[in-house]
């Protein structure tokens, strides 16, 4: 038997026999056709269950990365490298668990480990995951567990009875969930919105820009455009439940002075008129094609002759087979509301085609999909 074998070579016959025989004690006749069976080379189209059971554990990544927020390990270790005695010593958790979510962050490479055994963190949960940074995602792994996960767990009924466990796009039911969440996902909208104001040249505007953030939410959208020029004026449009959180954000950024608000629902308020831009930011899949078609018809009446529409979706293929993301996203919607779901861009484009708008055109942003803008004549 040769000593060993090249990455990827075959074993021969004879050698897979003597390997079989004296590394795993194989020798009766069935023990060894098997071993060998086992040491053949797979075949490219070899169906194997490893992706599978990928899947099966695929719930661990945000749930991991929550307990450690919820138990301080990344604000722990924003001061310098630490141990896992030391960590728990200043968090007050036992240490076992601290290892076992710590390694596991490791290989999550949102942590690092040197040959010391000390932790620090790395580039990504340093930028996103500290909870004293502005637009930090450590609250929103944080509420995977309590404001996302419950709601999945009833999937399998909801689909037998096509009956989401709770319509978070209603206003009675909404504000809860959506004034936890909108700071939660800043991240998610604020480089798209920074693009979007960039793409307009807001910079170099020298007259006063009219924006109407629809839906506002966190008031992101309207804030990352009030940014780029003090000649931005933004209307908030939200359920009167959530403006209070809008306005306690735009403080937060330093904007508050240039936002004015509009309470109701978005297709009963009354947006005003001669707007210059509109941000539909993550709207349109809660709403559902009908209340779609028809809030695309208001916001067109809303804007001036030349206004532009921004709005930033979970975009899939016209065949819904991808991307995987906004496949998933749909079930959220499925899952969170009783009409939600998730769209194409030429469903997009010919909906603002019949609301009347022209120039329909995809913006590439930092986010889940590209930007989709149209102009109004």
């Amino acid at each position: 038997m040769r000593r060993g074998f090249s990455l990827g070579e075959l074993p021969t016959p004879k050698d897979s026999s003597a390997l079989c025989k004296s590394r795993f004690g194989f020798a009766d006749v069935k023990a060894l056709h098997d071993c060998r069976f086992w040491m053949k080379r797979p075949k490219k189209d070899q169906v194997t269950p490893e992706r599978l059971m990928q899947f099966g554990f695929a719930y661990a990544p945000p749930l991991i990365i929550g307990a450690a927020v919820s138990n301080k390990v990344f604000d722990s270790l924003a001061s310098g490298a630490k141990t896992v005695a030391q960590l728990s010593e200043e968090t007050g958790a036992p240490t076992r668990g601290l290892r076992a979510i710590m390694n596991a962050l490791v290989g999550l490479q949102l942590l690092k480990k040197d040959r010391h055994q000390k932790y620090s963190l790395m580039p990504e949960s340093e930028a996103f995951l500290l909870s004293n940074k502005t637009g930090t995602l450590a609250g929103f792994f944080a509420m995977v567990s309590t404001h996302l996960l419950p709601d999945w767990l009833h999937l399998s009924e909801a689909v037998k009875t096509g009956v989401p466990p709770i319509a978070l796009n209603q206003e009675a039911t909404g504000p809860e969930f959506f004034s936890v969440l909108v700071e939660n996902i800043i991240p998610m909208s604020y480089p798209a919105a920074m693009t979007l104001g960039q793409s307009l040249g807001l910079a170099k505007k020298r007259e006063t820009v009219h924006v109407l953030d629809i839906a506002a939410g966190s008031g992101i959208w309207g804030i990352a455009l009030a940014q780029q020029s003090p000649l931005v004026h933004v209307t908030a449009q939200d359920w009167p439940a959530m403006i209070p959180i809008t306005k306690r954000i735009t403080q937060k950024f330093g904007v508050a002075d240039r936002f004015s608000y509009v309470e109701g629902d978005v297709l009963e308020a009354d947006f005003g008129s001669n707007y210059d831009i509109a941000t539909l930011g993550h709207i349109l899949h809660t709403e559902g094609e009908d209340r779609s078609r028809k809030l695309l018809k208001k916001t067109f009446k809303a804007l001036k002759s030349g206004g532009v529409i921004g709005i930033g979706e979970w975009l899939v293929n016209d065949q819904r087979t991808e991307p995987l993301p906004s496949l998933i996203f749909a079930v959220n919607m499925f899952i969170h509301s009783d009409r939600g779901d998730t769209f194409s861009f030429n469903e997009i484009k010919a909906w603002l085609s019949k609301a009347g708008f022209k120039n329909v055109r995809l913006l590439k942003a930092p986010g889940p999909s590209p930007l989709v803008l149209a102009t109004k004549p």
